[in-house]
């Protein structure tokens, strides 16, 4: 057990919009178990604002000032993509256990990199997979683990919100591109699906945007014992963000919102568990399911473990691997790929 008995102490990197929507999301839970102690931004204008609508107590001009705060039992970091390397290996080396906004780093030399700063520390990482935390996703294991549907032969999922307006989706030193962003939603679903299993081939076909970034992907992956995954990405257009598994013995769907889910169906039976609503604005829909995450964070942390049993440090190394493998087939390289 830790030495602190009573809430979570966050500390929360960077005073962006999913920064805000976290908070807001630990808002829903027990104050007896979550509370923001101090946020940091590279502005400190802006970690002041934040502290001041959120009733935080501290607020930092750098992040390095808040890995050296003492009062912090864990850090939520929401920078650009491009920064999850450098900052999450502050956090790291300063002894912080991090909640990593995913991609946990650009390619699969980044996330490795990660994990064995994170191993060498003695100190918890997780990928902020939320998807994964939500009561659906659990709903899912569960039956899958109880063979509900039969042997799984296929699965589908999609993701597509037109986002081409907006800078970080489209510049590619923002780490841009519709996977890094939407498509390692469904590659990660995939990969809960077949339970880690690495495919036996990965094929990509897509389109790139006039920056460079992927804009829109199909992905087949193809398992052992004929079982396959299909993937769609894209943030030219919108899509219903649809999800399937389908088994020898039954279905299960998610009829929209996959990578946020709050409902499924089972064999055409509707299994529902909606969201708190928020006490603040969100800048993303059905954001307060960030909770979920948070939660188990804590229950990570109480328990002593080092990763998360639900989304391990192999899982992030597993999608990472993909990721590249269709970047690779598609011609997307980022300046972090020299170095890989």
């Amino acid at each position: 057990m830790p030495p602190w008995a009573g809430p979570t102490r966050w500390g929360i990197c960077s005073a962006g919009k999913i920064s805000h929507d976290f908070i807001i999301a630990l808002k829903t839970l027990s104050a007896q178990e979550h509370t923001v102690v101090a946020i940091a931004s590279r502005e400190l204008a802006h970690a002041q604002e934040y502290a001041r609508k959120n009733g935080i107590p501290r607020a930092y001009g750098s992040y390095k000032e808040l890995a050296r705060d003492p009062d912090i039992d864990v850090v939520y970091v929401g920078v650009i993509n491009p920064q999850h390397l450098p900052v999450g290996r502050l956090f790291l080396r300063a002894g912080k256990p991090v909640l990593l906004e995913k991609p946990l780093g650009m390619n699969a030399a980044e996330v490795r990199e990660l994990v064995q700063e994170a191993r060498a520390s003695n100190v918890f990482l997780m990928e902020a997979f939320w998807t994964r935390f939500f009561p659906v996703s659990g709903r899912i294991r569960t039956l899958l683990a109880q063979g509900a549907l039969g042997q799984v032969k296929m699965v589908r999922a999609a993701v597509a919100i037109h986002m081409s307006n907006v800078p970080r989706l489209v510049e590619k030193d923002l780490g841009g591109g519709a996977l890094l962003d939407l498509g390692c939603y469904c590659v990660q679903f995939a990969c809960m699906v077949f339970g880690g299993e690495k495919p036996q081939s990965i094929l990509a076909s897509g389109f790139l945007h006039e920056t460079g970034v992927d804009e829109t992907t199909s992905i087949i992956l193809n398992y052992s014992r004929k079982r396959q995954a299909v993937l769609t990405c894209s943030f030219m257009v919108n899509l219903p963000n649809q999800a399937a598994i389908a088994g020898t013995q039954g279905i299960i769907e998610i009829p929209d919102y996959m990578s946020k889910p709050t409902d499924m169906l089972f064999n055409g039976e509707r299994w529902e568990c909606p969201l708190p609503p928020p006490s603040q604005p969100l800048n993303f829909e059905r954001d307060t399911g960030l909770r979920y995450e948070a939660q188990h964070v804590r229950e990570c942390l109480l328990q002593g473990l080092k990763e998360s049993p639900v989304m391990s440090l192999a899982d992030s190394e597993l999608v990472a691997s993909i990721l590249d493998e269709v970047r690779k087939q598609l011609g997307v390289k980022y300046t972090q790929d020299q170095s890989s």
